[in-house]
């Protein structure tokens, strides 16, 4: 073989590896995005903005239509809120409605009244009503993360602090018989300082304080994308 018709031949086999190589990359990068679904309270409405807009380009993030409330609505809406789709990742959590007492004669916000209402859901009916959660949950076949329940400030009206633990424990003893990740959110929000929360005795936070909750909650489903892409 002489040498030009050997130049040509390397020639064409680089320029065949290039076209490969090309090909392979675009591939990769026309590969659809994961898709995250957000699912719980006013807490996590209000964190989801800050997750998808820190996960651009990495993941579709999505909050369920509304409020999940209790495991109580939980129960009754989970299939409808998770539909079709086959999602990669679920990150999800009750509490905060559950671990509430209500009085319909109440003048507070949601009639909240942890003097004279009723608990929604107690300690014993929670952990059934997760249990069954999480079971459905399982068969969409996504990565579950579990949101601990964010803390109960001191002057709440419907709720007492220290039963935010109480239901965390709960919760984190069902995610455990499942090994189902877990995102502290109460050791998180139970370290800010009083200004990023709306106000005195309210569960809810500035938008600084929805940006740090966010902030730990990405970094959650960033870890189990990664476990994702390994499955």
């Amino acid at each position: 073989m002489n040498r030009r018709l050997l130049l040509i031949l390397i020639s064409w086999v680089l320029v065949y590896t290039s076209m490969f190589a090309t090909g392979a990359e675009n591939a990769r990068l026309q590969k659809p995005l994961p898709r995250v679904l957000i699912m719980g309270d006013s807490i996590s409405i209000g964190y989801t903005p800050y997750v998808a807009e820190m996960l651009e380009g990495e993941a579709i993030v999505s909050h369920h239509k509304g409020n999940a409330r209790h495991t109580g609505t939980g129960v009754e809406m989970l299939d409808q809120w998770i539909g079709k789709t086959k999602w990669d990742v679920i990150h999800f959590n009750w509490g905060l409605h559950d671990l509430c007492y209500r009085n319909p004669d109440s003048r507070a916000r949601d009639n909240r009244d942890k003097i004279n209402g009723t608990i929604t859901t107690n300690l014993e009916q929670y952990e059934r009503n997760l249990d069954q959660l999480v079971q459905r949950l399982e068969k969409n076949g996504a990565i579950l993360i579990w949101a601990q329940t964010t803390v109960v400030p001191e002057g709440e009206a419907g709720r007492f602090v220290g039963d935010d633990r109480k239901y965390n424990e709960v919760a984190a003893r069902i995610m455990n018989k499942y090994d189902i990740m877990i995102d502290d959110l109460y050791t998180l929000t139970r370290g800010f300082s009083p200004e990023l929360f709306v106000g005195s005795g309210d569960v809810h936070y500035t938008k600084d304080g929805y940006r740090k909750i966010a902030a730990q909650v990405t970094d959650k489903i960033r870890a189990a994308l990664k476990r994702e892409s390994l499955r």
